[in-house]
């Protein structure tokens, strides 16, 4: 099996990511479960034939242990490679992404936040999840609908990049580590004499990188990134412990007036048709969520973000008991997927939904 005939099966049953193992069956992850696409196994000889169709050398490959790039494929599609090795041997994940850039409707997200988050002129925007959530996509679709509405030079350091954009309204600007850049440290220590009004940080993983990020917010730009994070408390909590305790109180001050917005998602089996929705939790600034933040009070945020409807935030129970009401997700998904499941089966058995 070549490369071209596994890339025309992952397009034909809309398969995210794509599995490739020396001695394993090929395996694909079909709306969050992984499975078998096909029964002949790989040889040896076969993943190094797909590492040479990628253009990928045993030399490169064997000094790094790790690539990551991004491929195109008959125009329409674009896809992101991880090679990496286990047991001794190469191993391939490949991940579909579409070139059409979904809108915010399109994704089942909340248009009227995500717009408002795009209107600002400063701060930070943190969208998180766990992998395969839908951040990359959400920050994409944030992209588009600036480039489309404003008029704005918008910077990404990707690693490597997946979406790609044409200059409409906006100007944006794309580097891809190791490629247009070495490091992120690097892109965020020259953005100054590019003059961005927009920066996206693929992902904030150090604490260098994240104060980075924060000082660049505090000169004026507007800074999207994402973090491996369940939600927004477990979200300021990564970024502080980024830092030594004696710079907690600095980061927490920053935090309070730089935090424009954190946005969290899981996706989730849908019920009424074939396919994921999103879940999410969406916390906006207000002044009590700003004063929680720079007293350090953050484990009392839920309730700030449960009654915040009026600055468009939303908790995951509130979200989850949407799509149970609209029969979009089953009652067993939701509890599932719940940070607080026993409150979330009170409210549905308030509800007469259980």
């Amino acid at each position: 099996m070549n490369l071209a005939e596994i890339l025309e099966i992952q397009i034909k049953k809309d398969i995210s990511d794509m599995f490739i193992r020396v001695n394993s069956v090929l395996r694909g992850r079909l709306y969050s479960q992984v499975e078998i696409v096909d029964d002949r196994k790989f040889t040896f000889e076969d993943v190094n034939n797909i590492l040479k169709e990628l253009k990928v050398y045993n030399k490169t490959l064997e000094e790094k242990k790790n690539v990551e790039f991004a491929i195109y494929y008959r125009d329409q599609w674009r896809f992101r490679v991880g090679i990496f090795y286990q047991r001794n041997t190469p191993a391939i994940v490949i991940r579909k992404i579409d070139l059409k850039i979904p809108t915010f409707e399109e994704l089942n997200l909340p248009s009227k936040i995500l717009e408002n988050f795009c209107f600002k002129k400063r701060g930070l925007i943190l969208l998180t999840g766990t992998t395969g959530s839908g951040k990359s996509t959400t920050i994409a679709s944030m992209i588009e609908y600036m480039n489309q509405n404003f008029k704005r030079h918008i910077m990404t350091i990707e690693e490597p990049i997946e979406f790609t954009f044409s200059d409409k309204n906006s100007i944006i600007t794309q580097r891809e580590l190791g490629v247009d850049v070495l490091t992120y440290k690097d892109a965020l220590k020259q953005f100054t004499v590019h003059s961005p009004d927009v920066i996206y940080i693929g992902n904030i993983r150090d604490a260098e990188t994240c104060y980075a990020a924060l000082t660049a917010a505090e000169t004026g730009v507007l800074v999207l990134s994402t973090l491996h994070t369940v939600n927004a408390v477990s979200t300021i909590e990564r970024i502080i412990n980024f830092f030594p305790p004696h710079q907690h109180n600095l980061i927490l001050n920053q935090l309070s007036f730089l935090l424009q917005g954190v946005m969290s998602q899981r996706l989730i089996k849908r019920a009424d048709i074939y396919g994921l929705i999103p879940a999410y939790e969406v916390m906006a600034l207000s002044p009590s969520i700003s004063r929680l933040i720079r007293e350090n009070k953050i484990w009392e945020m839920p309730k700030y973000i449960q009654k915040g409807d009026i600055y468009g935030m939303k908790t995951f129970n509130q979200c989850l008991l949407e799509l149970i009401e609209t029969k979009k997700i089953k009652v067993e998904d939701a509890l599932e997927n719940s940070d607080k499941k026993e409150e979330l089966e009170i409210e549905l058995h308030n509800k007469g939904l259980i």
